[in-house]
């Protein structure tokens, strides 16, 4: 039997209805090295949950949630014995925090343009592996807070060049 961990997460990611990856993160280094090694499983995953109705699937000794909108299919990997309520918390989290962030407009234009605010709700919801937060509403708060931070600067930087360009 696994030893318990707190390294729920071996990956996540983001493919269009086609298959393509919109975004990856893998968490376990030695779970897929290469890129080459993750298109293909992701390939394998796509292949076997695009036409399927279920939330969850089991390939490659991994377990597998998913959920799809419109162009779009979410997945949260974990190993085999890992919580299947666990992975599908990281989910949903992840989706409604998008849908949030998007102003429920989950498709893949919108998340494209969108794609810098996608990575920092990743980010926020999971690090190296390890859940963090499992909360919509507190990963938006986190992410726009970060935004709001980076704008500041932006317009402190703006002012700073302003006053240094007129002094000259």
């Amino acid at each position: 039997m696994e030893e318990p961990s707190l390294y729920t997460v071996k990956a996540v990611f983001i493919l269009d209805n086609d298959g393509n990856r919109l975004l990856s993160k893998y968490y376990d280094p030695e779970l897929y090295p290469s890129m080459k090694e993750q298109k293909n499983f992701e390939l394998n995953v796509f292949n076997k949950t695009h036409k399927a109705d279920n939330e969850i699937a089991f390939l490659e000794g991994m377990t597998i949630v998913y959920k799809s909108s419109i162009d779009l299919f979410f997945y949260v990997v974990g190993s085999a014995q890992e919580n299947e309520l666990m992975l599908m918390a990281v989910l949903n989290c992840l989706f409604e925090s998008v849908s949030q962030m998007l102003r429920k407009n989950v498709e893949k234009r919108t998340l494209l343009d969108n794609m810098d605010g996608v990575f920092l709700v990743v980010d926020e919801i999971i690090d190296g592996g390890v859940i963090l937060e499992s909360d919509p509403q507190q990963v938006i708060e986190k992410v726009n807070y970060r935004v709001r931070d980076c704008v500041e600067e932006q317009i402190s930087l703006c002012n700073e060049l302003t006053v240094f360009v007129s002094c000259v």
